[in-house]
């Protein structure tokens, strides 16, 4: 059987994006079969889109890492979820299709106050922000965080995660002044913009009497190199998770001295080539840790803007533009 996705004719610009069909998952044991009722976008989508990001081994090669719907079909043996479910959840690849599969132990089940657009943009954005601050980060209330990218969808994620883990203080870097108030009234205790102020360095200093902060989470990468190891507090701790800004530090001024002198641990990572089990696993800490604070408010998924299926050019444009406050998500294909 086959069902409709959004596939990419040939690797390049948003113009290979095209509607088609491919055929219909099937779903292995421990899995469900989701129709897909919305997903979001992410970075990834871009590099896999331009033939720079392939899918791990085993995985679709369809695009999409997040998406929510209802479930379709499921293993009779997994009582975890049954037919008519709505769930949204992380996936290797595959939710710009009209169906997809995930394994049961890494899907969530949706809570009612949530629509599935708002669902769709939870899973990988919240996840990947999760993973940075404590298996990685090793993040203690009352630390002093540095968040870059902070209005994207992952920055959002952290700023909330800091607030309500007591955080003192959360500095995040964004591209315009609209952005900064954003994340402020977000939970940011303080905002650069990079745009007109390109050495955050100074901020820091001056936020922290010069003792810096206790975590860096960088998806710049090279430009900001230098700033943030002088950034870092004493056995501080930097999570790189992207290089928007590119991987080769140029700076032939470039000085590794702060990685003795002040004991920093660095540290890169990504989600979405990890084991199953490790996302199972994480899926499961993530729940018993925050699942009832985004049913009772105290954390929101942030969308920007919705597009439906047909506007997928439309959307990756949005996100490459960097005009995006939160998520981008877009509508699955309806009947």
């Amino acid at each position: 059987m086959s069902m409709r996705s959004i596939l990419v004719k040939q690797f390049g610009g948003i113009e290979n994006l095209i509607i088609g069909t491919a055929p219909k998952p099937t779903p292995k044991n421990n899995e469900i079969l989701v129709h897909v009722k919305s997903f979001a976008l992410n970075r990834a989508d871009i590099l896999q889109r331009m033939g720079r990001y392939p899918p791990p081994p085993g995985d679709s090669d369809i695009l999409g890492l997040e998406m929510s719907g209802v479930v379709v079909e499921a293993d009779k043996q997994d009582k975890r979820f049954k037919i008519g479910d709505k769930v949204f959840g992380l996936v290797g690849g595959g939710a710009y299709g009209e169906f997809c599969t995930i394994a049961s132990n890494q899907a969530f089940h949706m809570p009612s106050h949530l629509t599935f657009e708002s669902a769709s943009a939870i899973p990988e954005a919240w996840l990947t922000a999760f993973q940075a601050l404590h298996p990685l980060a090793n993040f203690k209330s009352g630390n002093s965080v540095l968040i870059h990218a902070a209005a994207s969808g992952v920055g959002t994620a952290l700023i909330q995660l800091c607030k309500v883990d007591g955080a003192t203080k959360i500095i995040g870097t964004v591209g315009s002044d609209e952005k900064a108030k954003f994340i402020e009234k977000l939970g940011a205790t303080h905002s650069v913009n990079y745009k007109t102020n390109e050495n955050f360095l100074d901020v820091i200093n001056d936020v922290t009497s010069k003792k810096g902060v206790n975590n860096v989470f960088d998806y710049v990468g090279a430009k900001y190199w230098n700033q943030n190891l002088k950034s870092l507090s004493m056995d501080g701790v930097m999570i790189i998770q992207g290089f928007l800004s590119g991987s080769h530090i140029k700076d032939t001024a470039a000085d590794i001295t702060p990685i003795l002198g002040k004991r920093l641990t660095i540290k890169g990572s990504t989600l979405r080539n990890r084991d199953n089990d490790y996302k199972a696993d994480l899926v499961a800490q993530f729940s018993k840790r925050y699942l009832t604070l985004f049913e009772s408010g105290e954390l929101k998924p942030i969308v920007d803007k919705v597009f439906n299926v047909s506007e997928i050019k439309e959307a990756h444009e949005y996100l490459e533009a960097n005009k995006n406050m939160g998520k981008v998500v877009v509508k699955g294909f309806t009947d």
